[in-house]
């Protein structure tokens, strides 16, 4: 049985192209984002006592930053195996091995996209309470003493949103290449 495929191979290359491109974006927003929270630190005095805001006093940052830390690593593989495949697309692939790898990256890509959008609302809600404060809590909005704290927070958070949407992106083109493939004719060769 041979394998032909929805798209050409020039269309199939750009997809794959297009791929590694959305990958390469995540890592880089994600490693970003994680890197602006991870570092974000403030010191104040408070009647001569040093008080230092850091991204571990607020556990949903410390969740954003470890999704966003890991979809950067994840997309950095998945951008090599992009690549190899894009060089591997001349030859000829066994249909099976390719459904598989398929449901695989689907999976995945699916896990990483809902653990980074948690993440991020989590986190802009975290920011939203940090800013604003909640009176019917008592809590006072810590913006105003960490300005810089908050502002590179803030940062972070929008790479992180950024990179939620990417992620969403590549989830939506992993479905779009694993559904194809059941799209596939298999005809067999005599």
């Amino acid at each position: 049985m041979a394998f032909t495929s929805l798209l050409g191979s020039d269309a199939e290359r750009k997809v794959a192209v297009a791929e590694v491109a959305l990958r390469a974006v995540l890592c880089g927003l994600g490693a970003l984002a994680a890197a602006l929270v991870a570092t974000d630190t403030q010191t104040r005095t408070f009647f001569s006592l040093q008080k230092k805001a850091t991204y571990t006093d607020m556990k949903a940052m410390v969740l954003l930053v470890a999704a966003a830390a890991a979809a950067a690593g994840y997309s950095l593989l998945q951008a090599a195996r992009c690549c190899c495949c894009v060089a591997l697309l001349r030859t000829s692939i066994r249909p099976r091995a390719r459904l598989l790898l398929a449901w695989c990256v689907f999976a995945c890509d699916q896990a990483l996209a809902y653990a980074l959008l948690a993440a991020v609302v989590a986190a802009l809600q975290a920011s939203v309470v940090a800013k604003q404060g909640l009176p019917q809590l008592q809590w006072m909005a810590i913006c105003a003493l960490y300005g810089a704290f908050c502002r590179q927070a803030g940062a972070g958070v929008a790479c992180a949103v950024a990179a939620a949407v990417d992620a969403a992106l590549l989830a939506f083109l992993s479905a779009f290449n694993l559904f194809r493939l059941y799209g596939a004719k298999a005809t067999t060769t005599t």
